[in-house]
């Protein structure tokens, strides 16, 4: 398929973080962009204003005239639209090309230098730091990024033509769509059971993902089981994190490669699993060849994702800090970053389980996780694509928490329960709609910070 050919580009799902990527990448080269989604968003509100035209209804009389002509028009779908959507069957029935977002991507990167950064933790905010290192050294990249990074407000960094960064996602196995030329494999927990039925298949994805390329040119979390460049916090590996340190609220630490020590970097996200990510992404920038001070720069100027640890207030008496976490071992991540920023308070965690089928799956490391807290409070499972199932609810979930201080509320009281609430560091958590909530809950606690 030419890309050059296509004139307008339809998204079913636009507002979907991937998907809303890809629409910025069409409308800066050019492209007619318009799409439906089910719901508006913050998202969707911020590509309306860059001159997209959205809609929230199934109904083909609201697309536009000139997204009708099948050889100039490429539909691009997200795997989590329902199979009766009518605007979906329309294009299918009538000969347009209809292709997923892992598919649109596989041919955008094909003839670029392609950066793919893959793993059940740390994508985003690993490829975001890449795509920031490369663009910041002047590289001619363009990176598709998972989430809004803070430095750009926008999930798509540069327009460059010869280099791309993208997420390489293992849901529904999509990243064997990608043609990389250095990858990396962040971590390999087992997830999307519903998908592949058990941890071993993923491990397998994951092999034949790492395969893609040789193993010169793949880097991986130490401990993993794949050959490539191993990278580690404080243990041996060929890319090494050591002497860290924290001063004024930012990690300094220096990098033992295969052939120096890097002293003094600085980066400001906490949590070792973001040293983790920036370390990776020191990595595969250094083997592309850019130099050791553009990555020191570029570090230190990285100012994180929107929804990834992303610091809401950050007072002495008052902390509020917002992450997308889903998965126990995400849960732990922001657990060790709190704890290790925050050690002598009290921490009230708000979590929004996301999928009915992940809750069953992990339901009790997610207790377990949820447990560390001082104070936990629960709403019910957000269901994203999912119908209910039987049994799998946040009572269950609430049930197992090994914490008295819990209690599971409507998401309707949450304003109201937090403002009633005693605590020092506020985090919500959830890859749901509690995200849609953040302004509210900011807003809140800034006004009643103020009548104190």
């Amino acid at each position: 398929m030419n890309l050059q050919q296509i004139n307008s580009v339809y998204f079913i799902g636009i507002g979907g973080i991937g998907m809303s990527a890809l629409a910025r990448y069409f409308m800066h080269i050019g492209k007619n962009v318009a799409g439906y989604d089910k719901t508006p968003t913050q998202l969707t509100d911020e590509l309306i204003a860059s001159g997209m035209s959205i809609h929230f209804e199934d109904d083909v009389k609201l697309i536009d005239a000139k997204f009708l002509d099948k050889e100039t028009t490429l539909v691009v779908v997200t795997p989590a639209v329902p199979k009766n959507h009518s605007e979906w069957n329309f294009f299918l029935d009538n000969g347009f090309v209809v292709k997923k977002r892992a598919e649109v991507l596989g041919i955008i990167t094909k003839d670029t230098f392609c950066f793919a950064i893959a793993g059940t933790h740390g994508k985003t905010t690993t490829s975001s730091i890449l795509g920031h290192i490369l663009f910041e050294s002047g590289v001619d990249v363009t990176a598709f990024l998972g989430g809004i990074v803070e430095n750009y407000n926008s999930n798509l960094i540069g327009t460059g033509k010869t280099v791309t960064v993208v997420e390489a996602d293992e849901f529904d196995r999509s990243f064997l769509h990608l043609h990389p030329n250095l990858a990396c494999v962040t971590s390999m927990d087992a997830d999307h059971l519903d998908i592949y039925g058990d941890a071993t298949a993923i491990e397998d994805s994951f092999r034949e993902f790492a395969h893609k390329v040789e193993s010169k040119n793949l880097f991986v979390a130490n401990g993993l089981p794949l050959n490539g460049n191993t990278i580690g916090v404080n243990v041996s590996s060929d890319f090494e994190a050591q002497n860290i340190r924290i001063e004024n609220g930012f990690y300094v630490f220096d990098v033992k490669t295969p052939t120096e020590v890097i002293t003094n970097i600085k980066f400001g996200l906490p949590g070792h699993h973001n040293l983790s990510n920036a370390l990776i992404a020191l990595a595969m920038a250094k083997s592309y060849g850019v130099s050791n001070d553009n990555i020191k720069n570029a570090l230190a100027s990285f100012k994180g994702v929107r929804r990834r640890f992303s610091f809401q207030i950050r007072e002495e008496k008052l902390v509020y800090i917002d992450d997308y976490a889903h998965h126990p071992t995400e849960i732990n991540a922001v657990h060790q970053a709190v704890r290790e920023l925050y050690p002598n308070k009290k921490v009230l965690a708000v979590f929004q389980p996301h999928l009915f089928s992940r809750t069953k799956d992990f339901v009790d490391g997610f207790a377990e996780s949820l447990s560390k807290f001082d104070e936990v409070v629960l709403l019910e499972i957000y269901p994203a694509r999912e119908l209910p199932m039987e049994g799998v609810n946040s009572s269950w979930l609430l049930s197992k928490i090994n914490n008295p201080n819990k209690r599971l509320i409507e998401k309707q009281e949450l304003l109201t329960d937090i403002k009633n609430s005693n605590f020092d560091v506020l985090v919500t958590i959830g890859a749901g709609d509690i995200g849609e909530m953040v302004k509210d809950i900011k807003k809140m606690l800034d006004e009643e910070a103020k009548l104190v």
